[in-house]
Parts: C-alpha cells; structure tokens; sequence
C-alpha cells in the first residue's frame, strides 16, 4: 500500500505531507524471510501489522500506531520470459524502476498513470489506473500474487484452481496479507505520440465519449473557473522513439507544469478572491504541446507541487454530467479552488473491488493544494457521485464505511470471504480498513 517521506526514523509522513503516524515499529526487510519474520513477531506481541510503500496515499491507507512494514528492499525483475511477457517482480518495485527494468527486456506495461513513483504493491492494491476506453486498470495486468500471511507462510494466488482468491487480491487495499511479489503480464515496448491542447470544456464534453473511443488514451484537464479544458491524446504508432531535447523538456515539465502552477496556487492560497482570475490565467498558459517518446515516459509527469486529492469513478455514460456538476457547485458557491479537475475512462475488469468492476469508467478526479480548505468541496464532491453510485478510489481521500460501499460492488462478499480465508485474525488491518471495510 501507501509508504511515506518520514522525517524521522520513527515518523511517517506520505507524500502529500498531510497523513502522519507514529508507529510502535518500523521494520525494512531485506528479503521475503525478513518479511515473514517481521510478520510473525508483531502477530505474537498482539500488534497489528501495516505494510507501507512509497506514500502516495492520501488516505491512511497504510497509517498504523503498531507495526509498519517497509516494503522498498523488496524489489527488482526476478524472473521474465520476454517471449510471455510474463515478469515477476518485487512488491516494493518503483513503477519508474519497473519501467527502465522493463525497457532493456524490450518489454512495457500496456497501461499506466500519471504518476511513476508507487511501489507496484502500493499501486495495485489502491486500484490505480492509467486511461484508456479499451484498457484497464494496472491491477489487471497481474498474473499471479505471492502473499505472506501472518503465521509466516507464503500463499501463492493465480487464476488456477482459486480464481476468486487473486480477483480479491488484485485491489486488496492491504487487508489480506502482505505482497511479497507479483507477476505481470507485460507487452512487447511500444512508442506512444502524446498531444496536448487547449479547447473548449463544452465541445469536449459534448463529444467525451467519442473522443474517448478514438484514441488509445484520452484525458482532460479543466480548471473550475476557466472554460477551457487541456484535452490529452496518446497514441501507438510506429518508429522509434524520439524524446524531446533537454531544455525543451525542463521548460515544459519542470517551468510550466511545476514552478508556474505552484506560483500561482501559492498566490491563490494567499488571495482567494483571486483565484477565478488566476484560474483563466494558468488555462491561458497551457499552450499545447506534443512528444513522441518510449511509452513509459509519455504516460509519467513530474508532479512536484503537493496537494490532496480525491477520484470517484462512475458509470462513463454519467462522466460528462457529473463533471458539469462538480463546475456548477464550484461556481455557484464561489469555493476557493484553484486546481483543475481530471476526466479519465478505463475499460471494466473483475477485481472484486476494483472502482471499474463489471463496468466501463469515467474517473472524475478533484484536487486541493496543500494548506487549503479541502472538505467542504470534496464532501459536495462525493454527493454529487453518490448520485451515480461513485466508487471511490481507495488510495484518495473520501468519507465512504463498509455500509455505503457494500451495496456498488457485486463481489463485496468474495472479497469479505478472501479476508477471512487469508487472514482470519485481521493482523492486517487498521483504523483506515476498518472503516471501508468492516472490523
């Protein structure tokens, strides 16, 4: 799940900055024995056990006062068959890691986010996603599971004789073990041709669904106050890749996209009654821009301004509409919110708890910058997706119980069955799991 900055060596702080705990230990296994041995002692001392990545959870996710596991030394391509595309790799793997790793196998994830910084176990038990009408998310690219449980014996999970067990596990929010390592199914290296430009929100979300099915991936970015929206294109096309020069890419990734908007969020923090205007001026700045690079790296961003986030996904024929209705409260109660909304669609998959189960989704996402009043506009946020029956991204912040999100996913009690089977004594659980989960 979710890892963390920490500041001190008994402190963990994730990403964002705004989820902190003091666990009662914190372990760093080397290898999957150390893991195991880690494991067994906090279940017989009575403690709870928390297995943390690379902290970019906004939820407490992976916050515990009892024992945290570090997962970081748990990585690296242990085996790959190229020819498969079948590569298994260590839970703790960086996706940026895993990305470089896979280039020199001539190998790819055939979908990912926007962010490369997760550990694979952090990104797949959250139910990370990339975009893409035809795709889905990262968790269903995974083969097969090897999970530590809390006697210390390892369980492996694969589509064979207990299906249901790795449907659980794909987006396992942590509940069911820990992940030691995971295979996934990988596609030959592909180059992809990104284009950004600005046009009118209105047209785009006229014609979302269309423009959803005519590309390998498509996104939009549009900011509350603004009426217009950076819509993202990537593309598969032939040739090789054929990255942007240096200075060409620090100008836009690291000026543009960085040090302008944490300039501009900093100032709408400080004058909020400015931040409508500010809004139109950062929309006026996003000029458009093309690449055509390895596909990792056109999927990946620089994210360097902190801020906290929530993302519903809803059935992607209400996508458009919920959009509007996010802009309409925004406006209407003249909330100080200077980020821009994100629009995503990935195709259904069966992970028994994956946002996108048995259905295509549109993923609405909404963002604070750091500091700032968040809750009121994330609590309308979370009304207006209940409306459509939203599930919640479980590795972003939402107000969600076990009560509310048992009813939007048919296999609730596959899943509720797998956590017992897996761990009967709930040792990996915390205040987070308890809550969106049951006790």
């Amino acid at each position: 799940m979710a890892g963390g900055r920490g500041a001190d060596a008994g402190k963990w702080v994730n990403w964002a900055g705004d989820q902190v705990c003091r666990p009662t230990e914190i372990r760093h296994p080397a290898n999957r024995e150390e893991l195991a041995e880690a494991i067994v002692g906090a279940a017989a001392a009575g403690r709870r056990v928390s297995v943390a990545g690379s902290g970019h959870s906004f939820t407490e996710a992976a916050m515990t006062e009892a024992t945290m596991i570090r997962i970081e030394a748990l990585a690296g391509v242990l085996e790959a068959d190229p020819a498969t595309g079948l590569v298994t790799v260590g839970a703790g793997t960086v996706l940026a890691d895993l990305n470089q790793q896979l280039a020199q196998l001539g190998l790819a994830m055939e979908n990912l986010g926007d962010i490369d910084r997760q550990t694979v176990a952090g990104a797949i038990s959250t139910g990370t996603h990339g975009t893409g009408a035809r795709l889905r998310n990262i968790s269903a690219q995974v083969e097969a599971m090897e999970l530590v449980l809390a006697d210390g014996s390892t369980r492996v999970l694969d589509g064979g004789e207990r299906p249901e067990l790795l449907r659980a596990a794909r987006v396992g929010v942590g509940a069911l073990g820990a992940i030691a390592a995971v295979t996934l199914r990988c596609v030959p290296a592909f180059t992809l041709r990104r284009v950004d430009r600005p046009e009118l929100r209105e047209a785009v979300l006229d014609a979302f669904q269309e423009r959803a099915d005519a590309n390998d991936h498509f996104e939009l970015f549009t900011f509350p106050y603004a009426d217009s929206a950076l819509v993202l294109e990537r593309n598969r096309v032939d040739g090789p890749p054929r990255p942007r020069g240096r200075l060409a890419a620090q100008l836009n990734d690291v000026v543009l996209e960085n040090w302008a908007l944490e300039a501009i969020s900093a100032a709408g923090k400080r004058f909020p009654g400015r931040i409508p205007a500010l809004a139109r001026l950062a929309a006026r700045l996003a000029s458009g821009s093309s690449t055509t690079d390895r596909s990792d790296r056109v999927f990946a961003n620089d994210r360097r301004v902190r801020f906290t986030e929530m993302e519903y996904g809803v059935p992607r024929e209400h996508g458009p509409e919920a959009a509007r209705r996010v802009i309409e409260w925004v406006r209407s109660n003249r909330y100080p919110v200077f980020f821009p909304i994100e629009m995503r669609v990935a195709a259904g998959d069966d992970a028994s708890l994956s946002p996108s189960h048995e259905r295509d989704t549109a993923y609405i996402a909404v963002h604070q910058y750091r500091g700032m009043e968040w809750r009121p506009y994330f609590e309308a946020v979370e009304e207006i997706m209940d409306s459509y029956g939203g599930r919640p991204h479980w590795g972003k912040r939402h107000f969600q119980t076990a009560a509310t999100l048992e009813p939007r996913y048919p296999a609730w009690a596959e899943f509720q069955a797998a956590r017992d089977e897996l761990d009967p004594g709930h040792v990996f659980t915390n205040e987070y799991a308890e809550r969106v989960l049951g006790p």
